[in-house]
Formats: C-alpha cells, sequence, structure tokens
C-alpha cells in the first residue's frame, strides 16, 4: 500500500509550499510575542504584553517571515505554471484522505489563500465526477433516475467514508438499490462554515436537477455527522431562496449530527480561554485560534451566517443562532448513539458518541424555535455504538429502510 505522500500530484506540492510558508510565519509570531514577554519579565498571571521584539531581534523575526512569504510564494508561482488543478475523482484514495483532513483543519484558510490543496464543492455519481456545466457523461445518464439519495460526509472525510472497514457495500448504496434511489455523493470544504457550503450545496443541487437527464421526482438528503447539519442549511437556504429542488425533498436523515453543538469544540473554546490568562501562554493561543471555522460553527451547531457573522468566533460569546427554516413537508429522521447501555445515562447525555450528545443528535432542545422538527418515531438511539460506526450498524441500516419505507407510503402533502 503506497504511502498518501506517494500519491500526491504536482498541485499539491504548490499548495504544500504555500502551507509551509505560513506555518512558517504564523510559528515565528508565536516565538517573538513569546520570547517579548519573556525579555520584559511580565507577571506570570495578566494580558500579554502588547508590541513586538525591537532591534536586531525584530529585524530578524521580520526578515524570517519575509523569506518565508517570498519563498512560498516564489515556489508556488514555479510549481504553478507546471501543476494544474486535479480534477474531482480522478486521484488515489490516500492523496484524498489527506486533503480532507487538512480541509476539515484548515479549510477555511487554504480557500481564502486559493490554495490548490483546498477541496471544491462537486458530486460525484457512481464514482465520476459531475460536470454541472456540461451534464452527465453517457454512461451515468442511462442509468439515472427519478429518485436521487444525496449522501454527504462529516469533518475531514469524503465519500469512501461510506464504505464499511471490510469494504462492503456502503450503507448509502445498499439503500439506493433496495428503495429505487440513485446514490449521489457530496464532496466539499468541511474547514468552510457550515452556513458556506449550505448556501453553496443549495445552489449546486439546483443546477444538478436542471442537468438531471430525467424529471426528479424525489431527493433524500442523507448527511454523517458535519453533513447532516449541512443538509439542513442548504434546506433552509433553498427554502428562503425558492429553489425548485425542495418541492421533491422528501426527507433528511441526520447520523450523529450535532445539532446543538459538540463539547470537544468547546473544550478547545475553554482551552483558547485558558491559555490566555498567562502572558508566558498566550502566545500558544494563536495555534489554537488556526482551527478551522468549520470546527468552530461545532460550538452550538450554527447552520445560518447570521449565527457568526460580525463576531470574533474565537471570544467568548452565547449561543445566538437563528431560527431555521424547515418546509412543511419535509420528514427529518434523527439517529443517536451511545457508548453506554442506556440511553438516559449522564454518560450519554454527556459525551453520547464519544463526540455527540444524543440529545444534541436528536435536535433535542429546551427552546421550542430550536428544536429539530422529528417526531418521536422518526429518532433512534443506537447503544453501544461510536460516532463512526453509525455509518456501518446494520440496525441503522434496517431502520431507514424502515423509515424510507414507511415514508413513500404515507407522503406529506406539500403546501
Amino acid at each position: 500500500m503506497s504511502s498518501p505522500g506517494a500519491d500526491l500530484a504536482p498541485s499539491d506540492l504548490r499548495g504544500l509550499c504555500l502551507l509551509a510558508a505560513d506555518g512558517v510565519v504564523e510559528v515565528s509570531r508565536v516565538v517573538e510575542q513569546l520570547h517579548h514577554t519573556i525579555a520584559r519579565v511580565s507577571l506570570p498571571v495578566g494580558s500579554p504584553v502588547a508590541g513586538t521584539t525591537r532591534g536586531i531581534t525584530g529585524l530578524v523575526y521580520r526578515s524570517v517571515r519575509t523569506i518565508a512569504g517570498v519563498a512560498g510564494s516564489g515556489a508556488g508561482l514555479v510549481l504553478g505554471r507546471f501543476a494544474p488543478a486535479v480534477p474531482l475523482g480522478q486521484t488515489r484514495i490516500g492523496r484524498e484522505h489527506l486533503l480532507s483532513v487538512l480541509n476539515g483543519i484548515l479549510g477555511d484558510h487554504l480557500e481564502a489563500g486559493a490554495n490548490p490543496l483546498a477541496i471544491d464543492m462537486g458530486f460525484l455519481v457512481d464514482g465520476m465526477a459531475v460536470d454541472l456545466d456540461s451534464g452527465l457523461p453517457d454512461e451515468l445518464a442511462r442509468q439515472a433516475g427519478r429518485k436521487l439519495l444525496v449522501s454527504l460526509h462529516g469533518l475531514c472525510l469524503n465519500e469512501a467514508c461510506w464504505v464499511k472497514p471490510d469494504g462492503d457495500v456502503s450503507l448509502p448504496r445498499t439503500l439506493a438499490e433496495s428503495h429505487g434511489y440513485t446514490p449521489v455523493y457530496l464532496r466539499y470544504n468541511s474547514g468552510r462554515h457550515i452556513s458556506a457550503n449550505g448556501a453553496e450545496l443549495a445552489e449546486k443541487l439546483q443546477r444538478l436537477i436542471e442537468i438531471w437527464p430525467e424529471p426528479v421526482e424525489e431527493i433524500v438528503l442523507l448527511g454523517h455527522s458535519m453533513g447532516g447539519l449541512i443538509a439542513r442549511s442548504a434546506s433552509h437556504h433553498a427554502t428562503l431562496e425558492g429553489r425548485d429542488w425542495v418541492n421533491p425533498l422528501s426527507s433528511i436523515i441526520c447520523l450523529g449530527s450535532p445539532h446543538h453543538g459538540a463539547p470537544l469544540e468547546r473544550i478547545g473554546h475553554r482551552l483558547d480561554r485558558l491559555l490566555g490568562v498567562s502572558p508566558y501562554s498566550a502566545p500558544f493561543a494563536r495555534l489554537g485560534r488556526l482551527r478551522s471555522a468549520g470546527i468552530t460553527d461545532l460550538r452550538f451547531g450554527n447552520l445560518c451566517r447570521e449565527d457568526w457573522q460580525d463576531r470574533d468566533r474565537f471570544e467568548p460569546g452565547d449561543d445566538n443562532r437563528q431560527p431555521v427554516v424547515h418546509a412543511d413537508h419535509v420528514r427529518h429522521y434523527m439517529v443517536a448513539a451511545t457508548l453506554d447501555r442506556r440511553a438516559d445515562s449522564l454518560r450519554s447525555l454527556t459525551i453520547g458518541d464519544g463526540l455527540v450528545p444524543v440529545p444534541s443528535a436528536l435536535g433535542q432542545h429546551d427552546r421550542p424555535e430550536r428544536q429539530v422538527p422529528a417526531l418521536p418515531e422518526h429518532q433512534l438511539v443506537v447503544r453501544r455504538s461510536g460516532h463512526v460506526d453509525l455509518m456501518s450498524r446494520r440496525r441503522v441500516l434496517r431502520q431507514l429502510q424502515h423509515w424510507l419505507r414507511t415514508s413513500a407510503a404515507s407522503p406529506i402533502r406539500k403546501a
């Protein structure tokens, strides 16, 4: 088996050069701030010392940053002439996994810097990328049906996550084959704001149904973890914008999605604040601030731009999420997992599947306007299961099959 590095394309080397240069610049700022604090003999507790180093020392730090920036840009320009971007679906799995992790952690930074490592959102059908400008290739058009099952992966993952570890068939494909759907997979930059991905998905789904060879009669969105949040965000944007694809949208299925946030991001936020207590540790808080917008959105489960705009996402703040618009005819199905034997235990209520507490995954909230509109019979808690396990559990497959059969037998009338 080849290593991910062996799978890298020439354009990736350009992206890594730019990313390495950015890393040198950021680390030099951390070291300089710590150097300045020590030189000023600051008290161990208090606010960070403002300013930078002076004289020859300051010149050295500035020179390091300048040289790193010039070297990274120069290498990027040279490699850019010989390294075209790699089309979606035309690279090896090792490379795709590496890029997915990088995008989850630093995706917003990669996008802002036009780094070629940034993943562009796109659809795949049967492993082939869908060109929304030219339509489906003939081999895909021949197998296109009128019912679409669109699957959305989670943070730091890609469409390969749906395949079982033993290489068996995936959950989406099994559902599609048993209920007559055409499986469509979404790949996206999971480090962007959830609202940005949701808005783009709303627009791209509109274009997808416009070029689809058959009239689309039904759409089901299936999301794992962050993917479920993006599905709900896309539905929100599409409903507000009056997108045509909302009409055939019948169901949104969420597996382990942190609808009301995840403890791990909240711990990271508290760690940032703890590091800021001392001027000697405050410089290292800069490293924590490198985590992506997609990750910080998971503190509360932000789905709308209004949830985070005009706010410093790293500063303390309340849950200011705006109400999410739901089309009345769309059913919401929630699947949660817990490592415990009991769904109502303290362990289930606090850490749930290890990443998402059970109430958050079920969309339950004390404030009615923040409740995800999932009926009790449309909720499932899988016991003795982890977060990633939800994509491969037979219990989950059987329940989803039951829900889809029930949905087909009693469709909700559109207003």
